[in-house]
């Protein structure tokens, strides 16, 4: 089960992330592999707690009433200002539960960061915007040639290979345990320029860390492991975007035969319109709604609300499948 970085864009699938963890899979025994990159990380992270509903909805309340205030005199708060706020804030979440995270019996956790190379192996006031520049120029040309500037770091819980093929971008995995797990976690959700790199992660390669939707937005990825078994994906869009430097070239958000096995559980366009500004809770309302933090409160909360639906089709599909309802990436 992948789940994509989006940032707020991911709290409306708290509603079917509750229904998949607290009841459906408790069905089965199988072992799942979770791989998360940003909010996705975190939400992954939730679903390994004893209680995953419990995890989800104590984690949509507080994001959804995160706030970053600005220090006196200034329009907006450093990155420095929100990466500790934000420290904070897991330390307060998982504060006794990492060892409940990290040896589920059944879900292997594994978290996507970035790590710069380069100009971007240290953040820099000026070299950091230099190297980002020279990052989207190259990932333009070849995403592949975005490794040249970032490798995907993979933090895994248990033993055994990733889940997924990576001839198709420099990849290392690194154990994840309880001395790294909170500093993955903050790296996996560190967005350049708004938050700071997590720096010389411990048990990893030295160097400053990223969001992990820089290299793996969507988590376009050739997924494997023995029997062939199904990805499923519960996604807010339609599309599988590869990178995050990848969202304005619309070409590289086709489907490919690396998702071949992959089932997304995506809301209809439609469904998104009929939400509080017509669209996803985005990023960018933390500073559109302004000060008026209640109003982007009240409508976060409808569109968590509203997504109820999601889980009570997907629940009434899975009771009686309708295969045409089953389309084409």
């Amino acid at each position: 089960m992948p789940a994509a970085a989006g940032g707020p864009k991911g709290l409306v699938l708290g509603p079917l992330d509750r229904f998949l963890f607290g009841e459906w899979l408790p069905r089965s025994d199988q072992p799942i592999d979770l791989v998360g990159a940003s909010i996705g990380a975190w939400r992954m992270a939730n679903a390994c707690m004893a209680d995953p509903a419990a995890a989800s909805r104590r984690f949509e309340h507080d994001y959804i009433r995160e706030h970053y205030a600005p220090p006196p005199g200034r329009t907006r708060p450093s990155a420095a200002d929100i990466s500790a706020q934000f420290a904070r804030s897991l330390d307060g979440f998982y504060r006794d539960r990492i060892d409940e995270v990290l040896r589920h019996p059944r879900y292997r956790l594994h978290v996507v960061t970035a790590r710069g190379r380069h100009l971007l192996r240290r953040e820099h006031t000026l070299a950091t915007p230099l190297g980002y520049l020279g990052a989207f120029a190259s990932n333009a040309l070849h995403r592949r040639a975005l490794g040249a500037w970032i490798e995907r770091v993979v933090f895994s819980s248990g033993a055994g290979p990733l889940p997924f093929a990576t001839a198709d971008f420099p990849t290392r995995q690194v154990p994840l345990g309880p001395a790294n797990f909170r500093e993955a976690l903050q790296a996996s959700c560190s967005i350049p320029f708004v938050l700071r790199a997590v720096p010389d992660i411990d048990g990893a390669p030295r160097g400053a860390y990223w969001d992990g939707g820089i290299t793996d937005y969507h988590l376009h990825l050739r997924y494997g492991g023995a029997g062939g078994g199904i990805v499923l994906y519960p996604h807010f869009q339609q599309a599988v975007v590869p990178g995050w430097l990848d969202k304005g070239l619309r070409w590289r958000h086709r489907a490919t035969p690396a998702l071949d096995r992959m089932v997304v559980l995506a809301p209809h366009p439609d469904w998104v319109r009929t939400l509080p500004n017509g669209r996803l809770p985005d990023r960018r309302d933390f500073a559109g709604y302004g000060h008026d933090v209640a109003a982007r409160v009240a409508d976060w909360s409808r569109a968590v609300s509203a997504a109820e639906q999601l889980a009570d089709e997907w629940a009434a599909w899975l009771e009686r499948p309708a295969l045409d309802r089953v389309l084409p990436l």
